[in-house]
């Protein structure tokens, strides 16, 4: 469960969100990654730490290049996390509902 809770901390922030959605594309050098964001380079750097500490990111060093890529398992886990909450709500509302009617219904 912490995991699950460093992920969604991860994905609160937007620019952390567009990271994520860039690296859809497939694995980003660093310079490339942070060049379309209006950041210093240790600001986006720490950025990048939030994400690789969840796990939703891991790079790779190439001689002096650094490459960023997408790992999935973080967020099928918070999908996961996410289906069960909403299976658990849909029931509860749809137990609720029917309270409710029986509430409206005359006594016979």
């Amino acid at each position: 469960m912490a995991q699950l809770t460093l992920v969604f901390h991860a994905l609160t922030d937007p620019t952390r969100r567009a990271v994520v959605e860039r690296l859809r594309g497939g694995p980003v050098a660093t310079t490339e990654l942070a060049a379309r964001f209006d950041m210093a380079l240790p600001s986006f750097l720490q950025h990048l730490g939030v994400l690789q500490k969840c796990g939703l990111v891991r790079s790779s060093k190439k001689g002096r290049v650094r490459t960023y890529e997408l790992s999935t398992a973080p967020l099928k886990a918070a999908e996961d996390w996410m289906a069960t909450q909403r299976l658990l709500w849909a029931r509860r509302l749809d137990q609720l509902d029917t309270f409710l009617n029986e509430l409206k219904e005359p006594p016979e």
